[in-house]
């Protein structure tokens, strides 16, 4: 029987909080010495309300901080959690050798913020782009039992061996992107989860390998937007 953590099965389910809510800012979690994940918590949070939030993934050769510019001003903005972890290595570990320690980092900091903050369990977000947009891929569809919508920017590849639920997923990538051939990973990719019964949004741009700033407006509004409980797995 194939191990659900080798898997990429990531244990969690939001629960009520048992500490005080972090306040609004930038805060480090303290699970490890460098490249530490980064919860963003915006102002203006409703006390006792469920909040949305969204994982984003850096991509190849990444940090937080260079990824956050993507989503931040969304996360203020919107109201909802930005959680940003950091890979161990240089990219994370399913591109490198199969999931690990970035699988294992992250069910621990998901933890942490759920001991602050009540998770609005209809908006989980994986998101992210290149290396990124690929581990959320492959890790999102793999945890639909708790993951709502993925946010796939210039994906690589997608490598799942066990999915669960069905996560909504937002795919966009650039017609000019010449390191990531829109043929065979945009338009392949939303082609094959089409045919698998996802609910898949697909956006082209005139544009290179680089995310777009109109296009990400797009994919937040596809994420608040409501949404049904997550599939039972």
């Amino acid at each position: 029987m194939l191990d659900p953590q080798l898997a990429g099965h990531v244990t969690f389910a939001p629960a009520a909080p048992d500490l005080p809510p972090l306040a609004p800012g930038h805060h480090t979690l303290g699970l490890s010495a460098e490249r530490d994940a980064l919860l963003v918590v915006p102002e203006g949070l409703e006390p006792g309300q469920s909040v949305p939030l969204m994982v984003l993934f850096h991509g190849g050769g990444g940090s937080a901080h260079k990824i956050l510019p993507m989503m931040e001003q969304h996360a203020l903005t919107h109201r909802f959690l930005l959680l940003v972890p950091q890979s161990v290595f240089p990219t994370w570990d399913i591109v490198i050798a199969g999931n690990g320690p970035d699988r294992e980092r992250l069910e621990t900091a998901l933890a942490v913020v759920t001991r602050h903050f009540e998770i609005d369990p209809t908006r989980i977000c994986f998101a992210g782009h290149s290396d990124g947009g690929s581990y959320t891929l492959s890790l999102g569809l793999t945890n639909g039992h708790f993951v709502t919508h993925l946010i796939v920017s210039s994906a690589g590849f997608m490598s799942v061996q066990r999915q669960s639920g069905a996560p909504r997923v937002f795919i966009s990538h650039g017609v000019n992107d010449e390191q990531i051939p829109v043929q065979r990973s945009g338009r392949a990719h939303t082609a094959l989860l089409k045919e698998a019964g996802y609910d898949v949004t697909y956006m082209e741009y005139n544009g290179p390998h680089a995310w777009q700033p109109p296009v990400v407006g797009l994919a937040v509004a596809f994420f608040l937007e409501p949404a049904a409980a997550p599939a039972t797995p």
